[in-house]
């Protein structure tokens, strides 16, 4: 336990300053473990549900309670997640520098430790998912087999970031089914314009391991396209532009949301045209540009009702 910090001070993986770090060892760990020190993954798991429970159109008393519960629901199942894939991935991210710090990996916590952490955060899950209807509950049960395969995905495919846009943007049914009581057809394109935003921002995300990657056999699409990841960014991020414009006409919004649409489309152009896939830190910080881009649009969302 002494060790942790001076360990994780040498990877760029863990956050070596803002609160968590001042936290006792054990419970720091697992806020590690939670990935607390990164919300950034919080948002992005947190935004589709957002844009689809605002789509929806409920009362503000209903949406604001459903943005509630859906937060919370955020901060608990990418914890979980993180946990799930931490447990098939800790032999592996002793492999990468980046991810060689990580409690799992380093031995900070154990299997059995990680195993009760997951099962009291699915437990929490479960009380978040009682308080849904019933259409949502049952696609909150669904989610948590994409949560369970996704780290297989690397081990198999050239393609698990498509497997990480199906897992993340499944707050984008489940939040429109929560606030809705049913699905409609707006959910089809705001969900199929989540999964190519997800494609392309986790392949930027990416490409801070892709060498390390090729070396301990783990599969992507930073790998897969390499030079040519500008021109696979253009077809992901113009056809999620194009498929939110899609949802909203469909959801019957004015002609501002689709005006507003032109705010995060600039942000994703600006990811492209400054992408550097061999500079690690720019790739971060562009990838994490997609928390104002999800902001922006829930405001077209808004602005569009």
């Amino acid at each position: 336990m002494r060790n942790a910090l001076p360990a994780q001070r040498r990877f760029t993986d863990i956050r070596n300053t803002g609160w968590v770090t001042r936290l006792p060892p054990r419970i720091r760990n697992y806020a590690l473990l939670a990935r607390l020190d990164r919300p950034i993954g919080i948002w992005l798991l947190f935004l589709p549900g957002l844009w689809s429970i605002l789509l929806a159109g409920a009362t503000p008393e209903r949406s604001a309670i459903l943005i509630a519960l859906f937060a919370i629901g955020a901060i608990v199942m990418r914890a979980a997640g993180c946990t799930v894939n931490d447990l098939w991935d800790r032999k592996l991210d002793r492999l990468v520098a980046r991810t060689a710090s990580r409690p799992l990996a380093s031995g900070a916590i154990s299997v059995p430790q990680a195993i009760v952490f997951l099962a009291l955060l699915l437990i929490a899950g479960l009380v978040i998912l009682l308080l849904l209807d019933r259409t949502a509950q049952i696609l909150g049960v669904a989610s948590l087999a994409l949560v369970a395969l996704y780290p297989a995905a690397k081990r198999v495919t050239f393609w698990p970031q498509m497997m990480l846009g199906f897992t993340f943007g499944w707050g984008a049914p489940m939040g429109y089914a929560a606030a809705h009581g049913s699905l409609a057809w707006p959910v089809l394109p705001l969900y199929a314009g989540t999964i190519l935003w997800i494609l392309g921002y986790d392949t930027i995300y990416a490409h801070q391991d892709r060498e390390d990657d090729a070396m301990a056999g783990i599969k992507s699409t930073a790998l897969k396209f390499g030079a040519r990841t500008r021109t696979f960014l253009m077809i992901c991020y113009g056809g999620a532009i194009a498929l939110f414009a899609i949802a909203f006409i469909l959801a019957g919004l004015n002609e501002l949301a689709l005006m507003m649409l032109i705010l995060p489309a600039m942000l994703l152009g600006w990811q492209i045209v400054r992408l550097d896939i061999n500079n690690p830190a720019r790739c971060l910080a562009l990838f994490k540009l997609n928390r104002d881009v999800g902001l922006l649009i829930a405001l077209a969302i808004l602005l569009g009702q």
